[in-house]
């Protein structure tokens, strides 16, 4: 028998990649919606940005995607990190979160410390999608919070997805910096090696994005 004809085993390099793809992969499913269960990467800024996560997790910085509503934006964020758990890397964990559900789960409760376990764990965690940021009401509150997190993700140099409906920067209407404060979009102007605009018709309502 051929070492071609050979099945993969546990001794076997390529055994050891499909094992952690495999892994990854499941790790990835589980924190992706069922509606985005076939996402794909296609664009390729964003596909540059998961193969530089995949080579070098601190050299990623931070992606984001711009657009209207329904231009694809979760879609390919989910895809990047589809991309990324394929490949099979030594370690996956991902959380992905809509920017409104997680500012639900920042508020103060009833159980103590609550809100801060939370926050520790989205900042943490080896890659963070927070999806729509912008959406939710503006507030002093919510500008702090999302400083706390941003803040600590560019210390820590952690890769960051984010997704949002406002442009990074519009001179003739409101932009993301409106929305995150000057402290929040500083940090994140350092970190973002990839901003993606994407433009097109709601693919919701039967149009493509571009």
């Amino acid at each position: 028998m051929d070492d071609d004809s050979r099945e993969a085993s546990p001794g076997d390099r390529q055994w050891h990649h499909q094992a952690r793809a495999e892994y990854a992969l499941g790790r990835w499913s589980a924190a992706t919606p069922p509606r985005y269960r076939a996402a794909e990467a296609t664009l390729p800024g964003v596909t540059s940005w998961a193969d530089r996560a995949l080579a070098d997790n601190t050299a990623a910085g931070a992606l984001l995607l711009t657009g209207q509503t329904g231009t694809g934006k979760t879609h390919e964020a989910y895809g990047a990190l589809r991309r990324i758990a394929a490949s099979g890397p030594d370690r996956f964990e991902v959380i992905a979160i809509n920017s409104a559900d997680m500012y639900g789960r920042l508020r103060p409760s009833q159980v103590m410390g609550a809100a801060e376990r939370e926050l520790r764990r989205l900042s943490e965690v080896q890659y963070l999608l927070l999806d729509d940021l912008g959406t939710a009401k503006t507030s002093e509150w919510t500008e702090e919070m999302t400083y706390r997190l941003i803040n600590y993700r560019y210390n820590h140099c952690l890769p960051t997805l984010l997704t949002s409906n406002l442009p990074a920067r519009d001179e003739h209407g409101p932009d993301l910096t409106d929305f995150v404060g000057a402290r929040v979009a500083s940090r994140l102007a350092e970190m973002m090696t990839s901003l993606v605009p994407m433009i097109g018709a709601d693919r919701r309502r039967g149009g493509r994005a571009a």
